[in-house]
């Protein structure tokens, strides 16, 4: 039976992706070593690691003022090397999520933070809107895509000050206009790559701005030195992460690049959110208007909730894979990042068609 995965990360990669890694874990480079046991030094590695910048920057049109570089521990160390880096008297955060809310809690023992809108009134089912950004803060923080809870920003904001996103999981989805940020970051394993390696692109003025004195890791400007050479790799790069995002990066290029990319995604959440809006067993929990492109989340009906624990095992039986909504939300989720084929969203769209008509 087939198989469709609709995890939300770790999540589902393109074939030739996986396939070049495997054949990497074999020989990379022609060096008759596999790349899980190449030193980081060599020039075939020190090539790719120029490629896939060069790959971020071209896909992006990112400038040449900005930095790119790649790191560990997942967006969630971002949380406090973004303020320890920037964070000078006051930051504030856009709070939409869990996600969003833990990064302002780091930034917390840098200085102060102020929440200039949050959801959280509502389960974080929405994007607050009409609030004012303060031109005294440093920098101000979004979080462009709330996995747990399906809403998402779909325009670039024009902020006074700094802005700074997280897009862990819809970067590479959408255009981005990199100019109107002055960092974006964010943990790979949703739409490029898998988990291991955090993306970092930062506007090269801020780095090294700190007033405060920082853990040499922790400083960007260890990171991106001033000599550009030896991007990432103060110490041991996430290997074989990187060399799976390049691939991934290689499959969006391959495809048509974002506009292409965007152009698939849109597809595929229409043709699910048009189906959870027709039919009867189900519907959405997000506001309409703010609907994420990656992350779709649903629940069933009023009088219908009876049938979930059903519905989950037919679905299953059905060949879907990671649909289980967050425990917080409850339902189901189904994440539709790049690489989930429309097929598998079509297939979804079949089951809980099949799966309403038994119960009409």
């Amino acid at each position: 039976m087939q198989k469709h995965n609709f995890n939300a990360g770790p999540c589902v990669l393109p074939k030739q992706a996986i396939e070049a890694a495997i054949e990497a874990i074999r020989d990379f480079d022609n060096t008759g070593i596999g790349i899980l046991e190449i030193s980081h030094r060599t020039p075939g590695w020190e090539r790719v690691m120029a490629e896939v910048e060069q790959l971020w920057r071209e896909l992006l049109n990112i400038p040449d003022n900005y930095a790119v570089f790649f790191l560990g521990g997942g967006a969630s160390t971002q949380f406090f090397e973004v303020p320890a880096n920037l964070l000078k008297t006051k930051a504030a955060y856009l709070q939409t999520g869990v996600w969003a809310k833990k990064a302002a809690k780091e930034a917390k023992y840098y200085g102060e933070v102020e929440i200039v809108a949050s959801s959280e009134d509502k389960t974080y089912s929405y994007i607050p809107k009409g609030y004012t950004i303060p031109t005294d803060a440093d920098y101000f923080h979004i979080t462009t895509n709330n996995t747990i809870y399906g809403t998402e920003i779909h325009e670039d904001i024009d902020s006074p000050i700094t802005l700074v996103a997280d897009m862990s999981s819809d970067i590479m989805s959408r255009p981005v206009d990199v100019t109107k940020y002055g960092m974006i970051y964010g943990g790979a394993q949703k739409n490029v790559g898998p988990a291991g390696v955090t993306f970092v692109i930062v506007r090269k003025d801020l780095i090294g701005s700190s007033e405060r004195k920082l853990q040499t890791m922790v400083d960007y400007a260890t990171h991106f030195p001033e000599e550009q050479r030896n991007h990432s790799m103060f110490n041991t790069p996430p290997v074989f992460p990187i060399f799976v995002m390049y691939q991934t990066l290689k499959w969006v290029k391959e495809l048509g690049g974002v506009e292409a990319m965007y152009k698939r995604n849109v597809e595929k959440a229409e043709l699910l959110y048009n189906e959870i809006d027709r039919n009867s067993m189900f519907v959405g929990t997000a506001a309409k208007e703010d609907r994420s492109l990656m992350n779709v989340c649903f629940v069933m009906a009023e009088g219908k909730e009876q049938y979930e624990a059903e519905f989950m095992e037919f679905a299953k039986s059905k060949g879907m894979v990671g649909i289980k909504g967050h425990r917080s939300v409850g339902g189901f989720r189904a994440s539709i990042y790049n690489a989930c084929p429309k097929e598998s969203v079509e297939a979804l769209v079949a089951c809980m068609q099949e799966f309403e008509n038994l119960h009409k």
